[in-house]
């Protein structure tokens, strides 16, 4: 099972109903691809709890995303190919954004251009 598409889709139809909060599975990488979204104030914030034997997020959802998705299979990308991508996966320029897999770290498509590096495909949001 992917955790990562399974919280995607949770948080898109929290967010298509109106809800201002879901509860997801915690893994490191979904708390990562949380943690960059929150910077780009996709959602307001996020809390880890138990639950039984299992760790949970609950997220707060700041009610500004118009779509959200997972990118499979997760291309490489360099560089030079992230306006590439951008045009292919978000309406329009400065509108939405990647969610990228680095060597430093999960970072957004803005934070990419920055530090001129490249990466893994994971999602985006807009």
């Amino acid at each position: 099972m992917d955790t990562l598409a399974d919280a995607i889709n949770i948080i898109k139809t929290h967010e298509y109903v109106g809800k201002e909060e879901c509860v997801i599975n915690s893994t490191k990488l979904v708390k990562s691809v949380l943690e960059a979204m929150k910077r780009s104030s996709y959602i307001i914030g996020y809390e880890e709890f138990a639950d039984r034997n299992a760790k949970k997020l609950k997220v707060y959802l700041s009610r500004k995303i118009n779509d959200i998705g997972i990118i499979k299979p997760r291309f490489s990308i360099s560089k030079d190919r992230i306006q590439y991508y951008e045009s292919r996966y978000v309406p329009s320029r400065d509108f939405g954004i990647l969610i990228i897999s680095t060597s430093e770290g999960v970072l957004t498509s803005r934070e990419i251009k920055e530090k001129k590096i490249g990466g893994r495909l994971l999602a985006y949001v807009y």
